[in-house]
C-alpha cells in the first residue's frame, strides 16, 4: 500500500507544480511570467525531485504511460499496475482540485488547472504519441539493468523538459493521462471532449517505446 501512496502523492506534486506553473506564471498570464521555458523546467523540476524522494518506495512512475511501459517490459506486475494507475489519477484529481481552489479567483487569463487542449486533431495525436515514445525510451534506458541509475532522474526530468519545450504550444504537453485526467475533470467543456486524445496516444507511445526498447536493449538481446 505504501507505493501506491508514493504514487498518489507524487502524482499531486507534479499536477500541482507543473500545471500550477501555467496557470500563475504561464506566457500570457497577467502575473509575473516565466513563459514556456519556465513552465517547462516546473515539470522536469517536480519530476526530478519526486523521483529522489519516492523512487525508493515506488520507481516513480507518476504516470501511467510510465507504468503501461513498465509492465509491458515485465518491470512490474498486472496488479501493482494497475493499482498504480488507480492511484496516479486519484493523486492528479487532489492535485487539481488544490490548484482550482487556488485559482479560481486569481484572475488567471488560461484555465484554472492547466487543461491540455489542441486545435488541430492530427498534429496533437502526433505530438502526443512520439513525444511520449521519446520520454519512455528515455525511462526505460536510465532505468535499465547496466545503467547508471543515480543520474536516472536528472535525465528523466530533462527529458521532460525538452518535451514541453516543443510540445506546450501544440497540446499543452500532457505526455500522461493522470496529469490530463485530473485537469479536465475540473475544466470541464472541451477539455473533457478532447481528454481522449491525452490517454490513448500517451499509451501508445508508451506502447511503442516498450516494444522498440526490447529490441534494442543488448540485455534484451
Amino acid at each position: 500500500m505504501k507505493k501506491y501512496v508514493a504514487e498518489m502523492i507524487g502524482t499531486m506534486v507534479l499536477v500541482l507544480m507543473g500545471c500550477g506553473s501555467a496557470v500563475f506564471a504561464g506566457t500570457i498570464q497577467p502575473f509575473s511570467s516565466v513563459g514556456t521555458l519556465g513552465v517547462a523546467f516546473a515539470f522536469g523540476l517536480a519530476v526530478l525531485t519526486m523521483v529522489y524522494t519516492i523512487g525508493k518506495i515506488s520507481g516513480c512512475h507518476i504516470n501511467p504511460a510510465i507504468t503501461l511501459g513498465m509492465l509491458l517490459s515485465k518491470r512490474i506486475s498486472g496488479k501493482d499496475a494497475g493499482m498504480y494507475m488507480i492511484f496516479q489519477v486519484i493523486g492528479a484529481i487532489i492535485g487539481s482540485s488544490i490548484l482550482f481552489i487556488l485559482a479560481k479567483d486569481s484572475g488567471s487569463a488560461t484555465t484554472l488547472t492547466g487543461a491540455n487542449g489542441y486545435h488541430d486533431l492530427v498534429p496533437a495525436f502526433v505530438a502526443e504519441t512520439v513525444f511520449t515514445f521519446i520520454f519512455l525510451l528515455v525511462v526505460l534506458g536510465s532505468t535499465s539493468k547496466g545503467a547508471n541509475t543515480k543520474f536516472a532522474g536528472i535525465a528523466i526530468g530533462l527529458a521532460l523538459v525538452l518535451i514541453h519545450i516543443v510540445c506546450i504550444p501544440i497540446t499543452g504537453t500532457s505526455v500522461n493521462p493522470a496529469r490530463s485526467i485530473g485537469p479536465a475533470l475540473f475544466q470541464g467543456g472541451e477539455a473533457l471532449s478532447q481528454l481522449w486524445l491525452f490517454i490513448v496516444a500517451p499509451f501508445l507511445g508508451a506502447a511503442i517505446a516498450a516494444f522498440v526498447w526490447k529490441g534494442i536493449d543488448t540485455e534484451e538481446a
